[in-house]
């Protein structure tokens, strides 16, 4: 039996784009999107939930997302779930949390959302309609479990 781990999210950032490196130079930005449902009650009234969803990009994707997003701004994400569980440092219990691994994303709107750049950045000549799919994090093994020593070509 295959597994299969996609998810497909369009929303608006609630947050500025937060970016880190790793040791090696990898950026990593953690976005927040909040996504939106409506729908209609058994009595007819008009309801709307928010869902909020974090979300990690990695590698060139990052520093694009720092650089043309900002709260606010709608996008589509393409990922993964991912699952992280660690030991809570002042507790002691056992925490998790789960996030998307962005795999690509695609900028969502009009040219009024693209020129809206960093104050002093001027805005690009054509805003780049969907990035690369982000190579994994160099800290994560591949999914196989092999390298790419292995590979007969």
């Amino acid at each position: 039996m295959a597994n299969y781990n996609k998810v497909l999210l369009m929303g608006n950032l609630t947050r500025d784009p937060e970016v880190r490196y790793t040791p090696k130079g990898t950026a990593i930005a953690n976005i927040g999107l909040a996504v939106n449902r409506s729908y209609t009650t058994e009595a007819g009234e008009q309801k709307e939930e928010v869902t909020f969803v974090d979300i990690e990009v990695w590698g060139r994707q990052a520093e694009t997302a720092s650089q043309y997003l900002k709260k606010g701004s709608p996008l589509f994400v393409e990922g993964r779930l991912r699952l992280d569980q660690w030991d809570d440092k002042e507790s002691g219990q056992k925490r998790s949390k789960l996030k998307i691994v962005c795999e690509r994303f695609q900028f969502v709107g009009g040219p009024r959302a693209s020129t809206e750049v960093s104050e002093g950045a001027p805005p690009p000549s054509r805003p780049p309609q969907r990035s690369r799919p982000a190579p994994p994090p160099p800290e994560e093994p591949p999914a196989s479990g092999e390298s790419d020593d292995n590979i007969p070509f």
